[in-house]
């Protein structure tokens, strides 16, 4: 029984890590060609000023290394979803939900992101090595 239980819990652990790494390494790949010059053009036609080409950028880069590492995983999730919800309503207009111009990808990264905030980071991350951060910064 023990043994069970302890399989279980090394398995949750590496569930937790795998979904953190996922979504981490996601975001810092979208992220990297936002900083690339033709994001900054194509702002405009969503509506956006070209100055928030670096802010975009940044508020994926950020907060994907932090998932990565286990830090402030909560935060960046939140943060995270607010920007699936942007790139859902306002750079895709959600006009549909499969197919061309389709918002499933970044309702199944948004649900993730969803997740991370409800269980947190695990126990393999910089968060429960050190123990003394607070529960709602994990």
């Amino acid at each position: 029984m023990a043994e069970a239980t302890i399989r279980n819990s090394i398995f949750q652990d590496i569930t937790h890590f795998g979904i953190r790494i996922t979504i981490g390494a996601i975001f810092i790949a979208h992220s990297l060609g936002k900083f690339e010059p033709g994001f900054a053009e194509n702002l405009p036609n969503m509506g956006l000023p070209a100055e928030m080409q670096i802010p975009i950028a940044l508020a994926e880069l950020v907060p994907g290394i932090l998932l990565i590492i286990g830090g402030l995983t909560r935060i960046s999730a939140s943060l995270l979803s607010i920007v699936m919800l942007g790139a859902i309503f306002v750079a895709k207009g959600a006009q549909s939900f499969a197919g061309r111009g389709g918002v499933e990808f970044e309702t199944l990264i948004l649900s993730g992101c969803l997740l991370l905030i409800v269980i947190g980071p695990g126990r393999i991350s910089i968060s429960h090595i050190l123990k003394k951060v607070p529960r709602v910064l994990k």
